[in-house]
């Protein structure tokens, strides 16, 4: 939900960039760029590092204000909603989590702090890792650090996942974990963060192209311009950057 004229509205999750402009110390990072995300649709984005993905993310949650053009949520520009009912519409699983000293309960409820124990619960088990939290000593009652030391790479980004789904915000944003997950870590992931979409508008930020084939649209970003967009399969027809990604004449750096 959001204000807007003296009224809340319930957030739908519509993304539009119009001719959106971005410099970093006056470094361009984002040149023209435009794309439409309906609501409850996914959209991936493909790329080399620093081609401007995760600047898109920064500007959607307004981490950064963009210098021309414009960001809108259900054809409201971002600016007129208040910074914390946007980004309570927004959750994000990142490849680090952000985690803090304290139970694992309280870690997930982070996502909604009036959540109740077995809400909790219902999250942990949709992202697939109710499984490993039984294992822990004192189950969701353990203590970890606020490094998240005592838990792998893995197990951190399905409490992420967890966080996301007691949220359950209109609006996710996924960075996937490119490395350091086990094969079998990595299926658990991928399944809490497949069930997790549904329903949902989400930005995928890709590393992986296997995961976004069935993505309404991809975008892919060269030095800050989307240089190429379409599904999977009309993109492949057009023999370009991508084809040459998914067959591996080159690869992504």
């Amino acid at each position: 939900w959001y204000k807007y004229e003296h009224k809340y509205i319930p957030l739908k999750g519509a993304i539009e960039f119009s001719n959106v402009n971005f410099s970093y110390e006056d470094k361009p990072i984002l040149k023209d760029v435009s794309f439409y995300a309906d609501a409850g649709t996914k959209i991936a984005f493909v790329g080399a590092t620093g081609a401007g993905k995760t600047t898109i993310i920064n500007l959607i949650t307004r981490m950064y204000n963009i210098e021309k053009g414009t960001i809108s949520i259900d054809g409201i520009n971002i600016q007129e909603i208040k910074l914390r009912d946007l980004r309570e519409g927004i959750a994000s699983v990142l490849q680090e989590t952000v985690l803090f000293s304290g139970t694992v309960r309280d870690n997930i409820r982070y996502g909604r702090e009036n959540a109740t124990d077995e809400e909790v619960v219902q999250a942990a088990k949709l992202a697939n890792a109710h499984g490993f939290i039984s294992t822990l000593p004192l189950g969701y009652e353990t203590i970890i650090s606020s490094e998240g030391s005592e838990l792998s790479k893995g197990q951190r980004q399905l409490i992420a996942i967890a966080r996301a789904a007691l949220a359950d915000p209109p609006i996710l944003i996924l960075d996937e974990a490119t490395s350091s997950i086990d094969s079998r870590t990595e299926k658990l992931v991928q399944d809490g963060m497949d069930k997790l979409m549904e329903g949902r508008t989400v930005l995928v930020i890709a590393h992986r192209l296997s995961t976004i084939r069935n993505s309404a649209a991809i975008m892919v970003m060269e030095n800050g311009e989307i240089v190429e967009r379409g599904n999977h399969n009309s993109l492949m027809i057009k023999r370009g950057i991508y084809y040459k990604l998914q067959t591996g004449s080159i690869e992504l750096r």
